[in-house]
């Protein structure tokens, strides 16, 4: 697998567009940190990690709207690919949807929110958008 980052993002866009409650897929350090980012902002409602095997695993349970049946996520985007990587100073960490929405980056003091790195005053690999 060349970019393990974009198989995660579709797995969950995936099983968001055919309304599972949850989705499970290999994990990694870089995997789970991305989950806690998403947990912590609301986006996921719980994740659990499972060490099975030598790599283990992540369970997300994903939040809907019991109403309107939609989910939190409205979109995925990855932005940094393994061919074109994309990193930003902290002076221009972008803003997703005018601040509504968050970009993780990946810093020297690990993933964290476009939001939490300016407060930070550091830069980083942007690796994708979520909204």
């Amino acid at each position: 697998m060349t970019d393990p980052i974009a198989d995660y993002l579709t797995r969950l866009r995936n099983a968001i567009k055919a309304s599972h409650r949850i989705v499970e897929m290999p994990a990694s350090n870089i995997k789970k940190e991305i989950t806690k980012v998403l947990h912590e902002k609301g986006y996921i409602q719980n994740y659990k990690f499972e060490e099975n095997g030598p790599q283990g695993s992540i369970k997300i349970a994903l939040k809907f709207n019991p109403v309107t049946k939609q989910n939190a996520i409205v979109s995925l985007k990855r932005v940094s690919t393994p061919g074109l990587r994309k990193y930003v100073k902290h002076t221009e960490l972008p803003r997703v949807i005018n601040g509504l929405g968050i970009a993780i980056v990946s810093t020297s003091k690990g993933v964290m929110t476009d939001k939490e790195a300016r407060t930070e005053g550091v830069g980083g690999e942007v690796l994708c958008y979520v909204y």
